[in-house]
């Protein structure tokens, strides 16, 4: 078994486009070997419906995207599992000695109630969470979305879930949306009617490839009920930008006020940060069609190369045998399960939590029940249970447990390496547990210390040992209020422009009573906090 390349030696930039002999390649020190790229990891492709290596469009690097959440409430514990799914192949890939790009997104405009289904139609998700009970604190959708994704940030750092190397927000990359519709518009797959710019699936003939969905009256059929633009060439073509002058988040583009479509915001986001041409993109299942087909369609209809080689989806989670809803009751949500008991919460151990979403395969549906819960809560007292037997280990001697322990590592990393079989990777490490909690009254100092090597190996792989890094928890509240005063000040402009002074001048009071002072100049309004110094 070759040695993989170990990423913290110095001299590795003598190696550069390497000769390739058979499955390695072979470095400028040769006591360096890097497996081939399609050789370390295999993953099954939705797109060639089959479990294949894992091939990178540059040796030794890895690239890819996964489908971040739409921010217009807490995310569950389903669209954590898929998002565990993608930190599992961060882990997996940085572990092999890869050079790898991460990017998750935040989806913070554009995705309508209509969209997981069909063309975009209905009401804006952000907009419609407005207007919902839990929407009242908000004074505007800017103020929701900057909340929710707070409240992300907090719980993917609860899980010990890596941050991405990137993550990019849909609002902050709009430029780039409309110069992509223009562009598309320009080599003809799109066209522009009295409501929109749309995609032209006809232009497009390996539309359908990846979900199957190939077979145009079917398709018809399906998006017939919720189209609701009479313009459009086809029912099956997909919304790339909306005009609507009165939707609450809006951005001047060639062809008026409006906001983009889903599917053009992660087209765009991925091929910015990681090129043309995606060595993987992930997501849950849900989002194969249409959402990663249409992705699919603009990206290829702009660059005229493949836009992602390989597929990876999440299947759905239930809770109980039941799907997670709302009215069911079973709608659990990270922070629900890991608050205090005091604060109504269940108590349980973030950690915890984590092993129990990974417990079973991530290509499989998934069944999250109190006895799956509870199984885990149990492993991670024996892990710190572990980690204290192993740190008050004294004494000189054979290490009876070091050979053992890398035996197990191997068999964690070989089923994480062959399409993230995390069932049979716990059941390692759980083995190894036993292992340890057996022999703790026969263990030494250098069996101690190959037992703590070998949990800081399994959390690089696993992240259930402890956090692997902190993240600064967000400041909801001060952006909160930065955000009601964005919006204050607009308002006040506005009512200055249309000389209703009264409503001008509360507002100053009420920015004033905030400590807020105002900066009123020929190009507009600013503000700042009022200093607390004499």
């Amino acid at each position: 078994m070759p040695q993989l390349r170990d990423t913290s030696v110095t001299g590795l930039s003598d190696w550069v486009n390497p000769p390739r002999y058979g499955a390695f390649v072979v470095v400028a020190n040769p006591t360096l070997l890097l497996m081939d790229s399609g050789s370390q990891i295999r993953l099954y492709n939705t797109l060639s419906n089959g479990v294949e290596d894992l091939k990178l469009v540059e040796a030794g690097r890895l690239a890819f995207y996964s489908c971040g959440p739409t921010v217009y409430s807490y995310a569950h514990i389903g669209n954590f599992r898929s998002f565990l799914t993608a930190d599992l192949i961060f882990r997996l890939g940085q572990t092999l000695g890869l050079d790898v790009t991460y990017v998750t997104n935040v989806t913070d405009v554009g995705h309508l109630t209509a969209d997981d289904t069909a063309d975009a139609d209905g009401e804006d998700r952000m907009a419609k969470a407005l207007q919902s009970k839990e929407g009242e604190r908000f004074s505007n959708v800017w103020d929701l979305a900057r909340y929710y994704t707070g409240a992300l940030l907090r719980d993917w750092q609860a899980l010990n879930l890596l941050e991405p190397s990137v993550r990019p927000r849909a609002t902050e990359h709009m430029r780039e949306q409309i110069e992509a519709v223009e562009k598309l518009l320009a080599k003809g797959h799109a066209y522009e009617t009295s409501q929109g710019i749309y995609f032209s699936v006809a232009s497009f003939p390996k539309y359908g490839k990846l979900s199957g969905n190939v077979d145009a009256e079917s398709l018809d059929q399906e998006v017939r009920e919720v189209v609701s633009d009479p313009e459009k060439r086809d029912p099956r073509d997909f919304a790339l930008w909306k005009k609507d002058a009165k939707h609450l988040m809006q951005w001047y583009s060639p062809w008026g006020w409006g906001f983009p479509g889903w599917h053009i915001e992660c087209s765009v986001m991925a091929t910015r940060y990681l090129g043309e041409t995606l060595d993987l993109h992930a997501g849950g299942e849900d989002l194969t069609f249409p959402h990663h087909e249409c992705e699919i369609a603009q990206a290829e209809a702009l660059s005229g190369k493949p836009f992602a080689r390989h597929w990876v989806h999440t299947r759905f989670l239930q809770v109980e045998g039941e799907k997670m809803s709302k009215s069911l009751g079973n709608f659990l949500t990270v922070r629900e399960l890991t608050a205090s008991k005091d604060e109504n919460g269940w108590g349980v151990d973030p950690l915890a939590l984590r092993m129990a979403l990974m417990s079973g395969h991530y290509r499989k549906p998934f069944n999250f029940t109190k006895a799956t819960l509870k199984a885990s809560v149990k492993h991670r007292e024996r892990i710190v249970t572990a980690i204290e037997i192993l740190k008050s280990a004294t004494g000189e001697g054979e290490d009876r447990i070091g050979r053992r322990l890398e035996a197990l590592y191997d068999r964690v990393l070989a089923a994480l390496r062959e399409d993230l079989n995390t069932p049979e990777a716990l059941a390692a490490v759980i083995e190894g547990l036993k292992l340890i909690h057996g022999m703790a009254r026969h263990l030494n100092a250098g069996s101690g210390q190959s037992g703590l090597d070998w949990l800081e190996k399994i959390n690089g792989l696993l992240g259930i040992v402890h956090a692997t890094e902190v993240v600064a928890e967000p400041d909801a509240e001060a952006d909160l209020q930065a955000e009601r005063i964005d919006a204050l000040l607009v308002e006040r402009t506005e009512a200055r422009v249309s000389r209703d002074f009264a409503r001008a001048d509360e507002i100053r009071d009420e920015l004033t009573a905030m400590d807020i002072d105002i900066m009123d100049s020929p190009t507009g309004s600013t503000w700042k906090r009022k200093s607390s110094i004499g």
